[in-house]
């Protein structure tokens, strides 16, 4: 079929076959095909309804001009009109070449030409529709616009819409674009996606169409299964509907705003504050101010937060401000009329109205000073509407009932309806706080005017009430108690207090048991509050025998505290009960254990030696055994002093030693070096300082930290010092260097003050000996090394010594002298013996051998040289003089007070001997004398 290829194509056969003729009329020479093209055109001559020999040919002719490209085209269209590829092609390169050029350029009617031809066939093709329906919306072609995407949806299927319907809305939302017809767009939308209902919603708010907004925001808000594609929430949305109804409420109508927005108040609790005042500002946009003031007050009046209430408040506070502006401003402004006399003339019937209501009250129409009143006292109620929003947050909070009264201190009636009000509200189960304190100050508040019998009817219905904790209907009753006692009813106070305290029977305790929950009532009777104030009061206005029966109840109900039993005992003791008193003590050391005890114990131990002192003191000795039984390591050292101070007092100077003896093994360890120190300074006081020395020896293998070891020691050492005991006093600083730190300055200062006035040059050169090994002991590091290594270095530590004097200048007689001194071995002059101990001593003391080692090498030396003989000089017959050798008193302090005794005891029995020597009447007459 040659004639599909066109004329165009004839007249290329044509122009190939035979000598070039004159083109035809009105069509470019670039147009036709030149010698390059005849390849490809006798391809698409014999094949030209395939569409890869017109492919080849566009591919190869890519950089061929736009109008050549068209050509082939359409030839190629002509023959293929169903080919997408060709079609799709040829329109994104009609697009490309048109947009360069304004809107109103032929070569876009063309292109929109090339598009309606294409669509023809293309018509199911929703990338076609695009490409034609974007490059519309891009000239700006409402009209044709909208049919062609009227067309595009009737042809393609509807699950290809969603090509379609964004380029839809953005031709709706084009500002040219007429409001209607946007609309209509926008629900026929809905219609194919309603999820997309809020993108209509904010072009109604930005078309200003608020009553269809509003419409459609409420239909939205209705429906249960709608999910908002933008992420809003539905309080969100519920606050856009405020808002659109509040602000333009004369525009919207058919809806209830107030059951709407009341709905959103009950269902959203987090923004009830701007709910409130978007109602109230519904109302006043209204002109429906007495309206906007009741819900202004219902809004202040049911918040349950500070911040709502404070949002509420404020645009409240700001309404009756704005109404007293608005209200001052017209009269200024009446007033200046009436000046300018602008008023008119009145007619008859207005005269003769005024004539009649002139003096009638509610014909005043200047009430500003109502405004004020209401602005005033709206203020003055502030904290008063606090208070009540606090109370709806927890209505069981005592303490805020309590300054809630506080509010009304000048309003007496005011008050009882607070109180009345907060003990019917109040849960003693659920209270926060103490509710009790709310009984008690409602009580006071009518003792305080005065009025005693309502005090105790509130008083009585306050002990009725179940409340969670006993010791709160306990201090129900004190208080009662007290009232009573400060009006001088004395005995009405001891009767409420037996009242108080009285067990209930065994049918009340049965029918509370049968009833499975336990009032406060059925265990107040065991309350030592109770029980305590009770006691308190038979002291100071009963008799000994009603005040001790209340303390042997408490003793009977378990319920004694140690104080209680202290109490008891005084009581006892300021009536000479003192046997009764020890009983007393008695009873408390077996009932509480330490440390609730230790009181008693000390109280008891003082009491029984101040009364009976030595004549119980085996009883005493008893008490004091099981006191420090019972007590812990920790409290046994009071009992211990005082226990010793019971036996120098009153017993036997051996048995407080041994008490002393007994209290440094049972004290703990951080109070035993205190211990120690008073054990020694009262042996040495008893019995003479020597007696201290076994102490001393007790106290330093005691098992004492080394610190205080330390310290023992030294302060041994100073005793021994005192005594002349020199080697003893010595002995005791070596024994003490086992535990002294080389840093310890005070010890080892001691000691060298002591070498210095008592020692001598070997005593010294031990002590220096000591220390260092104790340093050498206690260091970090030790180096040890062979005595051959050790010869080595001080070999080249010589010869380097050797060389430096030689660079210097010495001569060598001088040099060879001074080589001589720093030899390390042994001079010629000294004796073989000597020369082999050297090194050995010098390798001894360099690998710090231990004392011990050093102590034992030279006894075993002492030992050889004893076995040598010694000859001894001969005796001489000569009698060697008499040497006198003074004595000296022992002090007094050695043998201390037993000393004392002693030496009285002596004098008295010396003098009778003397008596027993002399004869009858000798004696006579000294008696006499």
């Amino acid at each position: 079929m040659p004639s599909a290829a066109g004329p165009v194509a004839v007249a290329s056969a044509s122009a190939a076959a035979k000598a070039p003729a004159t083109p035809a009329v009105g069509i470019s020479p670039d147009l036709y095909p030149s010698e390059d093209d005849l390849p490809y055109e006798e391809e698409i001559l014999r094949e030209p309804f395939k569409l890869k020999g017109w492919w080849r040919y566009l591919v190869a002719r890519a950089a061929a001009p736009f109008s050549k490209r068209a050509v082939i085209y359409e030839r190629g269209l002509k023959a293929l009109p169903g080919s997408y590829k060709l079609w799709h092609a040829y329109l994104r390169e009609r697009l490309d070449h048109a947009r360069p050029h304004p809107i109103d350029h032929p070569a876009y009617s063309s292109l929109n030409n090339t598009f309606e031809r294409a669509l023809a066939t293309m018509h199911k093709m929703p990338r076609i529709w695009v490409l034609y329906l974007t490059s519309l919306l891009d000239q700006r072609l409402l009209t044709r616009s909208r049919r062609a995407f009227d067309r595009a949806l009737r042809a393609l299927p509807v699950t290809q819409h969603d090509r379609i319907w964004p380029l839809y809305l953005r031709l709706a939302s084009f500002p040219a674009c007429p409001v209607e017809t946007s609309l209509r767009v926008f629900r026929r939308y809905l219609q194919f996606d309603p999820s997309h209902a809020e993108d209509f919603i904010n072009f109604l708010i930005s078309a200003s169409r608020w009553q269809e907004a509003a419409d459609r925001l409420a239909s939205v808000l209705n429906d249960d299964g709608f999910r908002s594609v933008k992420g809003k929430t539905r309080h969100q949305l519920w606050l856009e509907l405020c808002e659109i109804l509040t602000k333009h409420a004369d525009e919207v109508a058919g809806l209830k705003v107030d059951a709407i927005l009341r709905g959103g108040i009950r269902k959203f609790t987090d923004e009830v504050g701007k709910l409130w005042t978007s109602l109230a500002d519904y109302y006043v946009r209204r002109g429906l101010f007495e309206k906007a003031r009741d819900v202004f007050e219902e809004g202040v009046s049911s918040v349950v937060t500070v911040k709502e209430f404070s949002v509420v408040f404020e645009a409240y506070t700001q309404f009756e401000q704005s109404m007293l502006a608005a209200k001052l401003e017209a009269a200024e402004e009446e007033g200046a009329e009436d000046e300018d006399g602008g008023g008119g003339r009145k007619n008859g019937m207005d005269k003769l109205s005024k004539k009649f209501l002139e003096e009638f009250w509610l014909n005043d129409e200047d009430d500003t000073e109502l405004r004020m009143a209401r602005f005033e006292r709206l203020l003055d109620r502030r904290p008063e509407l606090l208070s009540s929003v606090l109370l709806r947050q927890n209505p069981h909070n005592v303490e805020e009932w309590h300054r809630r009264v506080k509010l009304f201190e000048k309003d007496a009636a005011r008050q009882v309806a607070t109180y009345v009000e907060a003990v019917k509200t109040v849960d003693p189960m659920k209270a926060v706080g103490k509710p009790h304190t709310l009984w008690v100050s409602f009580a006071k508040m009518y003792e305080k005017h005065n009025r005693l019998d309502s005090a105790e009817d509130i008083f009585k219905r306050a002990t009725q009430v179940n409340y969670k904790v006993v010791d709160h209907l306990a201090s129900i009753w004190c208080e009662w108690a007290e009232m009573e006692l400060r009006h001088s009813n004395f005995d009405k106070a001891i009767e409420l207090m037996r009242q108080a305290t009285a067990e209930p029977s065994v049918e009340v305790k049965r029918r509370a048991a049968a009833e499975g929950n336990e009032p406060v009532q059925m265990k107040v009777h065991k309350s030592l509050k109770l029980w305590s104030f009770y006691v308190d009061l038979e002291e100071s206005l009963g008799t000994l025998d009603s005040t001790r029966a209340v303390y042997e109840r408490i003793l009977d109900l378990r319920i004694a505290t140690p104080q209680i039993i202290l109490n008891y005992a005084y009581l006892l003791e300021e009536h000479k009960y003192f046997e009764d008193a020890f009983k007393v003590y008695e009873r408390g050391v077996k009932i509480f254990k330490y440390p609730h005890v230790k009181a008693i114990w000390v109280t008891y131990l003082t009491k029984f030696v101040q009364r009976y002192k030595r004549s119980k003191l085996e009883r005493a000795r008893e008490l004091f055994h099981e006191a420090v039984q019972q007590a812990p390591p920790d409290e046994k050292r009071p009992l211990y002093l005082q226990w010793a101070k019971l036996e120098e007092d009153y017993g036997l100077a051996k048995r407080a030693m041994n008490v002393y003896d007994e209290a440094v093994r049972a004290v703990p360890n951080s109070e035993k070096m205190a211990m120690y120190e008073i054990y020694i300074a009262r042996a040495a006081e008893l019995f003479g300082v020597p007696r201290t020395r076994q102490i001393y020896e007790q106290a330093i293998e005691s098992g004492l930290p080394d610190r205080d070891v330390l310290t023992m020691c030294m302060k041994f050492a100073e005793l021994e010092r005192s005594l002349g005991e020199i080697d003893r006093s010595r002995a005791i600083y070596v024994h003490a260097s086992n535990y002294a730190d080389p840093n310890n300055s005070d010890f080892w200062k001691k000691w060298n003050d002591f070498e210095i006035q008592h020692g001598n040059e070997d005593t010294f050169r031990e002590m220096l000996r000591i220390k260092r090994t104790v340093a050498a002991s206690r260091s970090q590091t030790h180096f040890i090394l062979p005595e051959y290594l050790m010869q080595r270095d001080q070999r080249l530590n010589l010869d380097e010594a050797v060389d430096t004097l030689k660079r210097a200048g010495v001569p060598e007689d001088e040099m060879a002298a001074l080589e001589r001194q720093l030899a390390p071995g042994p001079s010629t002059a000294a004796p073989p013996a000597a020369q082999s101990a050297a090194p050995v001593s010098a390798n001894r003391m360099m690998n710090f051998v231990s004392a011990g080692v050093e102590a034992q090498a030279e006894s075993s030396r002492q030992q050889a040289a004893n076995n040598e003989d010694i000859e001894l000089p001969d005796e001489s017959d000569d009698e060697e003089p008499d040497v006198q050798i003074a004595e000296k008193s022992v002090p007094a302090a050695v043998f201390g007070e037993l000393g004392k005794r002693a030496a009285e005891s002596q004098e008295e029995s010396s003098g009778a001997q003397e008596n027993e020597q002399l004869g009858a009447l000798e004696r006579i007459k000294r008696r006499r004398q």
